[in-house]
């Protein structure tokens, strides 16, 4: 199948930047990810994204999943589910494993839903 590959530019920019601070992640009231070394996404009108390294998400709670989507900016996209206290958030985390140059350094992160766990930047 044929991609469309699209170039951030005026029309749509994308930047992406070393986060200040912390960002911390908690599922069920518990914390599934800290990082110092965060990425945060601008993209367009989207609000900002963080992106966390991989090695930086408790890895207990992470369950693999089928989904798959495709963004021309960015690449194919990978999904995990995250499992707390017996509770199963489905496809609450995305990863892109071989990004576009464009955003190449997202690669080793992955991005978490807002509406499906709670994300906090501290300075």
């Amino acid at each position: 199948m044929t991609r469309t590959v699209k170039i951030p530019d005026e029309t749509h920019p994308i930047t992406v930047e070393p986060t200040e601070g912390r960002v911390v992640v908690r599922a069920g009231g518990k914390v599934i990810a800290e990082s110092t070394s965060a990425l945060t996404l601008r993209e367009a009108n989207y609000p900002p994204v963080q992106y966390i390294p991989l090695s930086d998400v408790d890895p207990s709670v992470l369950r693999s999943s089928d989904t798959t989507t495709y963004c021309p900016y960015k690449g194919d996209a990978g999904y995990y589910s995250v499992v707390v206290a017996e509770q199963e958030l489905t496809d609450a985390v995305w990863t892109y494993e071989q990004p576009y140059d464009a955003v190449a350094n997202i690669a080793s992160h992955v991005a978490f839903y807002p509406d499906k766990v709670e994300i906090t930047v501290e300075s």
